[in-house]
């Protein structure tokens, strides 16, 4: 006679996996301090720059992440579609691309071309918490890569608000700017149709499902985190070595060694 299954091994339904999934919902970034205060008006000028340039480190670097989830697997089908979201950031001769409509954000916002693109003024926080991500899909199975992915589940309702929002509070922005978050609406939800039906098909046993989960709130730590950075750095006006004398944000390693033999 077959010993029976306690219930606590038995797998989830499918239903009942993507409802624990979308649990999660109250986690993502959108409801952390520094977003509600960007979507409702509060933040200042220089906060709202410094979002911009730090997220460009984020979004420069989903390509890469997606580019190692691909290396990592062998299944065509799964390549033939996952591609379109490294075209999608980074563009080709006819699409212009997430991270091209990111620089036209952050010159809209008042930052220059040269100040987005070099990362010099991210945070370490942000760029610490970036690199972790695009390290662990390195790293991990492809299957993992994809259940990492599923804070884009939440995406599409954060997009909606910054276009619906923004030009309410933020007039001095330029109204292209804002045409990433408009690009973006489409491709999320498209991305997590792609996405949550891979990981409800790929993660059947209940340990997987429960890895699954961990995955998922590992990504809303990563995304958590940079804003935690940011909100030191902008909003109480402590970014790191705040307390250093002579020490300015964006400062290089070199021109710190010189200015300490000066």
């Amino acid at each position: 006679m077959n010993a029976a299954v306690a219930t606590h091994d038995l797998p989830w339904t499918r239903e009942e996996f993507a409802a624990r999934l979308k649990a999660f919902e109250p986690y993502y970034h959108i409801h952390h301090p520094f977003q509600r205060a960007m979507n409702e008006g509060r933040l200042s000028k220089q906060a709202v720059q410094g979002w911009v340039l730090n997220r460009f480190y984020y979004q420069t670097a989903i390509p890469n992440k997606d580019a190692a989830l691909l290396a990592n697997c062998p299944d065509r089908e799964v390549r033939r579609r996952w591609i379109q979201r490294i075209i999608d950031h980074d563009g080709n001769d006819e699409v212009e691309g997430g991270i091209e409509r990111w620089v036209r954000l952050g010159i809209a916002v008042g930052l220059n071309r040269d100040d987005i693109v070099s990362h010099r003024h991210v945070l370490p926080g942000v760029r610490f918490a970036v690199d972790a991500y695009v390290n662990f899909v390195r790293r991990a199975s492809w299957q993992e890569g994809v259940a990492s992915s599923l804070t884009e589940l939440f995406a599409p309702s954060i997009h909606k608000e910054r276009i619906a929002e923004w030009p309410k509070h933020y007039p001095w922005i330029e109204n292209s700017g804002l045409d990433y978050f408009k690009g973006r609406v489409q491709e999320a939800h498209r991305d997590v149709q792609h996405g949550l039906g891979l990981t409800l098909d790929l993660f059947r046993t209940r340990a997987e499902q429960e890895r699954a989960l961990e995955l998922l709130k590992f990504k809303l730590d990563i995304l958590w985190t940079m804003l935690d950075a940011m909100t030191m750095a902008y909003v109480k006006n402590e970014p790191p070595y705040h307390c250093v004398e002579g020490f300015r944000q964006g400062m290089t390693a070199a021109e710190i060694s010189g200015a300490i033999h000066v």
